[in-house]
């Protein structure tokens, strides 16, 4: 890509507008089967549909047993064009976890999880939506599209456990692997046609490292780690120090029980945008608005995009 090229992708994303029209809405309690859960998967749905890329957006709603009884779940799964035979996937979870906590009044929020990874999804469709649009209309039936995956249930609702967690994740999961893909396919479904499952969590503290979780996928790491060189370069990032801040390949990873297990356990690529170590507010009622970065955001807004907008090219 040339020097324009890349500029003009990084100048379509608006940190402000994503910060009022996608971030704010999701400033809410939104733990599985509560009215603030289908408010917020409202939201997502609606925000996409107000696109014209022409998303086409479904729920994957199913019922499951937790330690308290029985709760509804419901994924968000939207995909720009269902016909295309591979699948870039870009995925993250929109419930918060359940705190059963009566002597605090305070809202658990999850401002980083996730709902700043949700945002970023939401921002990136609309600022790449022009051109999303163009590669449905120029292409016809292209070979490769993009598809966005809104997990519920990550979080345990008691304590974390293989059945205690990831109740989203796991329906989807094997729900795909039971679909054929393309129709009517006898020897292939779903989970088959990810090229790449990107999986975005706990993002929005200041001074993320995202390393290097599965060799298969490094290739993949590596090139967000040039793009971040070559915005830096650019002086398109803001407050951003060194080539290389964000994306390091040669810092320790540590082993990670998050939406892409069930997914990489069937043999699905994963690229984890996941920061070790986790945010100090992970998990604790601080994790709210007062502790983002926006410059952070914008600047993994601007890296994500051209990623996206790179891989769908290509």
């Amino acid at each position: 890509m040339t020097t324009a090229d890349i500029q003009s992708i990084a100048s379509l994303t608006n940190i402000s507008l994503m910060w009022h029209q996608y971030l704010r809405p999701m400033f809410r309690e939104r733990y599985p089967g509560s009215c603030r859960n289908a408010a917020v998967r409202q939201h997502i749905k609606s925000c996409l549909a107000e696109l014209q890329a022409g998303w086409i957006t479904e729920e994957d709603t199913f019922q499951e047993s937790i330690p308290y009884g029985t709760v509804t779940f419901s994924n968000v799964i939207s995909t720009l064009n269902i016909k295309a035979k591979r699948r870039l996937v870009v995925a993250c979870h929109y419930d918060s976890k359940f705190f059963n906590r009566w002597w605090d009044t305070r809202v658990h929020i999850s401002a980083t999880d996730s709902a700043v990874p949700c945002s970023m999804l939401l921002e990136m469709a609309r600022a790449l939506d022009n051109f999303l649009l163009e590669m449905k209309n120029t292409q016809g039936r292209p070979d490769l599209t993009l598809q966005l995956i809104f997990f519920d249930g990550q979080e345990a609702m008691q304590s974390w456990s293989e059945d205690d967690s990831l109740y989203g994740s796991r329906h989807l999961a094997q729900k795909m692997e039971k679909t054929a893909h393309p129709p009517g396919s006898t020897k292939t479904n779903q989970l088959h046609a990810i090229d790449l499952f990107v999986l975005l969590d706990l993002i929005g503290a200041p001074n993320p490292r995202f390393p290097s979780y599965f060799p298969n996928t490094a290739r993949w790491h590596k090139r967000l780690q040039l793009i971040e060189e070559q915005l830096d370069r650019l002086g398109i990032l803001n407050e951003h120090s060194s080539k290389v801040k964000y994306f390091w390949m040669k810092i320790p990873s540590t082993h990670i029980t998050d939406d892409h297990i069930p997914f990489s356990v069937r043999g699905v690529p994963i690229l984890n945008i996941i920061p070790t170590p986790f945010p100090q507010v992970w998990h604790s009622m601080d994790n709210d608005e007062s502790n983002l970065d926006s410059t952070t955001i914008d600047n993994l807004n601007k890296i994500l995009q051209l990623f996206v907008f790179e891989y769908l090219r290509m």
